[in-house]
């Protein structure tokens, strides 16, 4: 379904049927999945729309974080999965993110309409069938690089 109308004229019920309509999905993670692409694409518009009031619009795209949000809904072999991915065998962490928050806010008004993917070279995007799967139906690319040290 397409509203071809401006965000900040559509009504809720128009956003709700088309947000319906599109994000009917399967798969392990694809309802999530599903539901965060919206913000790529939101972003992408206010930093157009915005545009004359100088405002910068972006949107941050972590791996996996290291947050009581993440470990419910995982288990050991997916968190252990999960860590294997990025390059430094480790969740993301917000200290991680903090600092490129900080730069987009006070120097980084000449990024616009983008989206960071400040995942610490976590290299898996797929949609999975099963977590017992995830290895045979995702293609994990090579990372290589230096392991970052742990602050206490």
């Amino acid at each position: 379904m397409v509203l071809k109308k401006p965000l900040t004229v559509i009504t809720e019920e128009e956003y709700d049927r088309m947000f319906a309509v599109n994000s009917k999905y399967t798969g392990l993670y694809s309802s999530y999945a599903g539901s965060k692409a919206p913000v790529e694409h939101f972003t992408r518009a206010l930093s157009k729309g915005l545009s004359g009031r100088h405002v910068s619009v972006n949107d941050i795209a972590p791996a996996p974080m290291d947050t009581s949000f993440f470990y419910p809904a995982e288990d050991d072999d997916s968190v252990a999965y999960h860590k294997s991915s990025a390059m430094n065998g480790d969740l993301t962490r917000i200290e991680d993110i903090v600092p490129w928050v900080r730069h987009l806010l006070l120097d980084g008004w000449w990024a616009n309409g983008q989206t960071l993917f400040l995942n610490g070279g976590y290299t898996t995007r797929c949609s999975v069938a099963s977590r017992s799967h995830v290895r045979q139906t995702c293609r994990v690319f090579g990372t290589s690089g230096r392991s970052r040290s742990r602050r206490t």
